[in-house]
């Protein structure tokens, strides 16, 4: 790895080092900045506990516990300078023990967190807003296979050569190398994953979920995911076809909204219950300065994009900015829900309000931020 010095045209070689010699600890340490930031291990993920020991009968504790996107556990493992040989082993354990955690549990384990840590923060509320949802009632956690990751600086061979059997048979599992560095005083840290490479990672996905699609839980699941596979890809195309391009790189789903995140606010597609809508989301906005920066260009805004609903959300930790639906506009749409004539007018929708929606908002957004 190197530094560029902009001024100079020239880089400059940082020495690749140990943790051990920089008297880094994995607990202390590389366990909390991970806890602190686990968008290093490239997604977003929300850290519901620390050492967890809430096995039964045994004394063991795993270093991470996280939720996904998708509401499904994530066991996290850190390791320094090497894995040594039983780390596969110790996750595998651990991620068994996790399999049987209902919601409720979840629920309870993140709350026993969040009151350690001193956040005034009701578990259940912080869930519902990382996974965008609303309704309480139809949280359900921890529903899909469970998901391991490592995070070292050397992974022996008999370790990534489990991993990469594990992964063969249909275990959802990646390793990550943590490196550091130094150049004089300053020290810096790459995080990448090793293992399954990126590049191949949709791959290997697409063909495991295919494989376990014969094995999915309930006809009506199936149904759903494979429609809202379709419909983001048919989305995606006739924005394509339009010329808006960022969200061109926004994996299909089978899950409700579609977007991405950009300069702290994320933009996308939601299909509702009744209607359906475009969103500017903050997920992180607990004293709402990001919403109230925004309120203040309204009436310029709303000159330009009528008829928005913006959402302080004053109970949760997130805000957002939405044009939805209206029923006069739903009334007007072919045939039936899930049906092509319907389908063809709601993404047209979709589209026409995200070709107004999206750079109005991010032309104040960065207006905001630059302020």
């Amino acid at each position: 790895m190197y530094r560029i010095n902009k001024k100079e045209n020239s880089i400059v070689k940082l020495k690749e080092r140990l943790f051990s010699e920089l008297g880094f600890k994995e607990r202390e340490n590389l366990q909390e900045w991970v806890a602190d930031n686990p968008q290093v291990l490239g997604e977003e993920l929300l850290i519901i506990q620390k050492e967890f020991d809430g096995f039964s009968e045994t004394n063991e504790r795993l270093d991470l516990l996280a939720l996904d996107k998708d509401g499904g556990i994530v066991v996290i493992e850190n390791k320094l300078d090497d894995t040594g040989k039983d780390v596969v082993w110790q996750a595998l354990k651990y991620t068994s023990y996790c399999s049987t955690l209902t919601t409720e549990q979840i629920v309870t384990i993140f709350q026993k967190y969040l009151d350690k840590e001193g956040r005034d923060e009701d578990a259940k509320e912080v869930i519902l807003d990382f996974l965008q949802r609303e309704d309480a009632d139809e949280l359900l956690l921890n529903d899909k296979d469970q998901r391991i990751m490592f995070v070292a600086n050397h992974y022996r061979k008999e370790v990534t050569s489990t991993v990469m059997w594990l992964l063969e048979h249909d275990i959802q599992i990646q390793c990550f190398r943590a490196v550091p560095y130094s150049l004089g005083e300053d020290l810096f840290l790459q995080i990448e994953q090793i293992i399954p490479l990126p590049e191949t990672a949709d791959f290997l996905i697409s063909a495991k979920e295919k494989e376990r699609e014969k094995k999915y839980v309930g006809e009506k699941a199936k149904e759903t995911n494979a429609f809202l596979n379709k419909f983001w890809s048919q989305l995606k195309n006739e924005l394509r076809s339009r010329g808006i391009k960022e969200f061109e790189q926004v994996r299909n789903l089978d899950r409700w909204y579609f977007g991405f995140s950009s300069q702290g606010a994320k933009y996308s597609f939601a299909l509702g219950r009744q209607l359906h809508r475009v969103e500017m989301y903050f997920y992180n906005d607990e004293d709402k300065q990001k919403i109230d920066a925004m309120y203040q260009f309204k009436d310029e805004i709303e000159q330009q994009v009528p008829n928005l609903i913006w959402q302080r959300l004053e109970d949760k930790k997130a805000s957002r900015i939405k044009l939805e639906m209206t029923q006069e506009i739903k009334s007007k749409f072919r045939g039936k829900w899930g049906e092509d004539e319907y389908t063809e007018d709601l993404i047209n929708w979709l589209c026409d309000s995200m070709a107004i929606f999206y750079p109005v908002l991010t032309s104040y957004w960065e207006r905001v931020r630059a302020s």
